[in-house]
């Protein structure tokens, strides 16, 4: 055996024939000895493409150390499948890793060939090439795939498998059905049935179970073929194969008429494993109208139906992980010999039975996520985007709202756009679902970085919301303080403030001063007490917050809890305490990374923000690290052209600058700044801030006369946007008086650090951090102007205060006490 052998279907005893292919297949893989070619095994559904991969696997094993079986039929699912190989693998990462990262840590130790070099992996039922392309490792080992898809042969070496030969039929009929069965009456049932594998594996079940006579059972068939030739059938599968299935389903209803119910139910699933519990008793509110009500609360009917279901090979049955898959030939079958009013009332019961199986479960709770990840493969095949149930619209809302937090966003959108284009042409733009289904789009199409697109949809949702639903129902309220975000994003900062006073008065009112939406509401306006510099607001507002989200009971997501932690952490930074800022970074992050993963969205703001608690703190080499790593997943799961990776990029050149860096720095900076306007606009102050960043960094480059025009630029920028008496102006006030000075204008930058350290004091206080930095850098031009006595007393205050605020062997501390410039920079906070 491998030392690794994962997830590979059981050997099939009765497998017959295809040496040929198989002898190809084990050549071709074989013959490529430096890289790793891809095979594939092509062919219509029910050809047994998939018991040729299990049988190449079970014959090959001792050629492999690792064998891993991938279902891959949705890519959805590839990637949760592949990353569980990096647990047996013993690769060096978090147990509470994210997926891509998991991934990405698999491809590259198969491509290393360490720890095995060889190596098998099976990919089943693939489906368009650039669905798992991405995902299909290099190295040493080998590839396996089957695809009904015809674009895989060019992509990859392709074997095609078609039907039987008719010594295969005749052979597999005389193993599957011992002592039942002769040789001239197993060639007239693979005439009959084509040839086809599937088929055949039906037609010898029902021989082994009930026994029935070649003759009849070929009666039988003709009589049952006029019927299903009567319904439409997928044009890729034969005739021949419908008459088996018919045959099946009935001699099946004779012995167990739940169990034909029960499997035309499961035809409208997806093709994916349907977890058992799901056909369990329903609610009350859901049992009402269920055509399966009655058996799902009945064991005693419900466990002998799925053993029949069992023994006539018509589902695979997994114990371990109490989940009944059918295939999907037979599923489509199935649901082809119904007349439309049946589809239209097995939808229905599929519909109601997914929903009730999340009816309690929080989308928002982490804890929730594995159940709605176990629906996720029935959403599309069950066509849940055709219900026009409220109770069923109200469910496809929540599992997009499950991706999205859980931060697929890519899929929350591709999910909630379907619906929303055929709720609109069903029900119209004023329906409820549909209006919430467009507050869904904009939380996410945000998320991945549309900004102005988001702000737009969320304008013209609400006004319709307030005209159609009314100023106070809970979709209006609930966007009402999305839209607040999509303010921030515009740069409006005192408008939102405005917004969200008035949000989180209305939720106070509607739901209560304590509730998880009036504490994402509180969360929110503490950030724009934050952003407007009112930071002793901010504080006293987040710690409130904060504390209720962490209460028992409070209902609150993690994600939320997370958010507040992070503002929280991040205000107390921006006060000046950067050792505790520190401490409370460290813990929400280590909960980010246990509750979340370490590479979801919230994981990694925290992340980014505990770097730059940690650069304030002195921690260089630390700091510098986490933002190296923030800024590769960001990257890698946003892409380059977004909020959070932008921000993320000015955290690592901050970092890179302080750690000496310079020229790395620099040059991230050049390729960053072109994209802030391109994100936020000419005149938004993350813009000015940027500039005030890349100023920074031609200044310590020596391209002193660019650093002081920018700078110039974007004080005028954040004046006239914050006023002078903010924060971020004071900032890039600081760096402007150091760009004077290094240029020879000594007393201009002395009159600007004057009334700059006069500003600070007033806004952040005597012993702030950023006032003390611009009092020693005023001490600087001092000196260099002469004024010796006012320098000295200047500097002995300041390093007092410093060194109290900070301790001695800071950094900045060391740099103040030898008389030399500081510099100071702007990070963006999460909006």
């Amino acid at each position: 055996m491998p030392s690794i052998w994962g997830k590979v279907p059981q050997q099939n005893k009765n497998f017959t024939g295809r040496e040929d292919l198989l002898d190809k297949l084990h050549s071709g893989l074989r013959s490529d000895v430096t890289a790793v070619v891809p095979h594939a095994l092509h062919g219509l559904g029910g050809v047994g493409k998939t018991q040729l991969a299990i049988e190449y696997a079970h014959r090959f094993r001792h050629e492999y150390d690792v064998v891993w079986w991938i279902p891959a039929d949705q890519s959805v699912l590839v990637k949760s499948s592949l990353a569980g190989l990096a647990r047996e693998l013993n690769l060096p990462i978090a147990a509470s890793a994210g997926v891509d990262e998991a991934v990405d840590a698999v491809l590259d130790a198969l491509r290393r060939g360490e720890p095995y070099e060889r190596w098998l992996l099976i990919f089943d039922n693939a489906n368009e090439p650039e669905d798992v392309n991405a995902v299909i490792p290099r190295g040493s080992g080998h590839v396996l795939l089957t695809s009904r898809d015809q674009g895989w042969q060019s992509v990859v070496d392709t074997i095609v498998v078609d039907v039987f030969r008719r010594e295969e039929s005749v052979a597999f009929l005389m193993k599957r059905v011992p002592r039942g069965i002769t040789e001239p009456d197993a060639h007239r049932l693979a005439e009959a049935l084509g040839d086809l594998p599937l088929a055949l594996e039906h037609a010898g079940a029902l021989q082994v179970e009930t026994g029935m006579p070649v003759d009849q059972y070929l009666r039988l068939l003709e009589n049952e073929t006029t019927r299903l030739l009567g319904t439409s059938k997928p044009s890729d599968y034969p005739m021949s194969m419908t008459a088996a299935w018919a045959l099946s389903v009935s001699q099946l209803m004779e012995r167990s008429p739940d169990a034909v119910e029960l499997l035309r139910c499961c035809a409208f699933f997806g093709p994916e494993p349907i977890p058992r519990d799901l056909l369990d008793r329903l609610p009350e509110d859901f049992a009402g109208g269920s055509r399966l009500a009655g058996m799902l609360g009945d064991p005693i009917r419900m466990i002998p139906a799925i053993r029949e279901l069992g023994r006539y090979a018509l589902v695979r049955i997994d114990s371990e992980t109490r989940t009944i898959t059918v295939h999907r030939l037979v599923q489509a079958l199935l649901r082809d010999e119904l007349p439309e009013p049946e589809r239209a009332s097995f939808r229905r019961e599929v519909h109601t039975l997914l929903a009730a199986a999340v009816a309690e479960e929080n989308p928002d709770d982490n804890a929730a996520w594995p159940r709605y990840q176990a629906l996720l493969g029935h959403i599309s095949p069950s066509r849940v985007v055709q219900s026009t149930d409220p109770r069923i619209r109200h469910f496809a809302l929540n599992v997009v709202r499950y991706l999205y937090s859980s931060g697929d966003f890519r899929s929350a959108r591709q999910l909630v756009e379907q619906f929303l284009e055929r709720w609109q042409a069903v029900s119209g733009d004023d329906d409820q679902y549909v209006l919430s289904a467009q507050r869904h789009q904009a939380i996410v199409i945000r998320e991945l970085g549309e900004i102005q697109e988001s702000y737009e949809l969320n304008q013209r949702t609400a006004a319709r919301m307030r005209q159609v639903l009314g100023e106070d129902h809970e979709e209006t309220l609930l966007l009402i303080n999305s839209h607040g975000a999509d303010l921030r994003f515009r740069g409006e900062f005192a408008l939102a403030f405005e917004h969200d006073q008035d949000s989180l008065r209305r939720h106070q009112a509607k739901f209560g001063p304590t509730h998880r939406r009036t504490l994402r509401a509180m969360n929110n306006l503490a950030l724009d007490y934050l952003l407007l510099g009112d930071y002793a607001k901010a504080r006293e507002l987040q710690a409130e917050t904060f504390m209720y989200q962490r209460q028992a009971g409070s209902g609150s997501s993690a994600q939320n809890v997370l958010s507040s932690w992070n503002g929280l952490a991040r205000i107390v930074r921006l006060n000046g305490d950067y050792r505790r800022a520190c401490d409370i970074g460290e813990d929400a992050f280590e909960y980010g990374v246990e509750q979340l993963n370490s590479e979801h969205p919230w994981t990694l703001r925290v992340a980014k923000d505990l770097s730059i608690a940690r650069r304030r703190n002195g921690q260089l080499e630390e700091a510098l690290d986490l933002a190296d790593h923030t800024f590769d997943a960001q990257k890698r799961n946003v892409g380059i052209n977004h909020p959070d990776t932008l921000a993320a990029a000015l955290c690592l050149a901050n970092a890179q600058r302080a750690a000496g860096q310079l020229t790395e720095a620099l040059e991230l900076l050049e390729d960053m700044a072109p994209r802030y306007p391109r994100m936020y606009g000419d005149d938004h102050p993350f813009k000015y801030g940027c500039d005030t960043n890349l100023a920074l960094l031609l200044r310590v480059n020596g391209q002193l006369e660019r650093a002081l025009e920018i700078d110039r630029r974007a004080l005028r920028g954040l004046d006239g946007r914050l006023t002078r008496e903010h924060h971020f102006t004071l900032t890039c006030a600081i760096n402007l008086a150091s760009d004077l000075a290094a240029l020879g204008d000594t007393e201009e930058a002395r009159e600007l650090g004057v009334s700059t350290l006069e500003s600070l004091r007033n806004v952040l206080g005597d012993d702030h951090p950023l006032t003390l930095a611009g009092a020693a850098n005023l001490v600087v031009d001092l000196l260099a102007l002469g004024r010796e006595d006012e320098a000295a007393g200047l500097k002995a205050e300041t390093l007092t205060r410093y060194e109290r605020q900070l301790g001695t062997d800071h950094p900045d501390v060391k740099v103040a006490r030898e008389a030399r410039r500081l510099d100071f920079d702007f990070d963006p906070p999460v909006l």
